[in-house]
């Protein structure tokens, strides 16, 4: 079966893409199609993230690119998941995550399940709309909320150059208990 998606960026501005892929490819070929179809260089990673219809999704249920466990074989990735398994009539939407320093936000969303075409090549960009904007919109994946302030309060405004005199450019350890030859 061929798999349908709308993949919409959390932007200001429309911004989406329609994306064909077999129903049995792995969400790491539906990460790959995305960062094609919006033009990435592909050198970040990325997440899918299971929603819920209203799109509120939870951390937890991240399904990463790669094993980011403390046990390495333990978490399972992207390649471990067909699309159908995750996706289907009842279960229509996701949430990708890709470049975690800018937060790009996407909502996938299957808008149809087709048969197969003979002599299509999938996945497929089947159209697009909308210019990628310079940056993420930040308050996307962190909530209209969200206050920098509230993570990291003061801690700027706490540290003078005082707190730093050890560092004087002496390069001498003697005083910290280090022996020079210490391996």
């Amino acid at each position: 079966m061929i798999y349908k998606f709308r993949v919409i960026l959390d932007a200001e501005e429309d911004i989406f893409r329609d994306i064909a892929i077999e129903s049995d490819n792995t969400l790491e070929d539906l990460h790959n199609a995305i960062v094609n179809a919006f033009g990435f260089d592909g050198t970040e990673t990325g997440s899918f993230f299971t929603c819920e219809d209203d799109w509120t999704w939870n951390e937890e249920d991240e399904i990463p690119l790669f094993d980011t466990g403390d046990v390495p074989g333990e978490m399972k990735t992207m390649v471990d998941f067909a699309i159908e398994d995750l996706m289907h009539q009842d279960n229509t939407k996701m949430v990708y995550v890709y470049d975690f320093f800018n937060m790009w936000t996407f909502f996938v969303e299957l808008a149809a399940i087709e048969e197969h075409e003979d002599g299509e090549t999938y996945p497929a960009l089947l159209f697009a709309h909308g210019e990628l904007p310079a940056e993420a919109m930040q308050s996307g994946f962190r909530g209209a909320d969200f206050n920098e302030e509230d993570i990291y309060g003061d801690f700027d405004d706490d540290m003078d150059d005082e707190d730093f005199d050890m560092f004087d450019g002496d390069d001498s350890f003697e005083d910290m208990g280090f022996e020079e030859n210490w391996n």
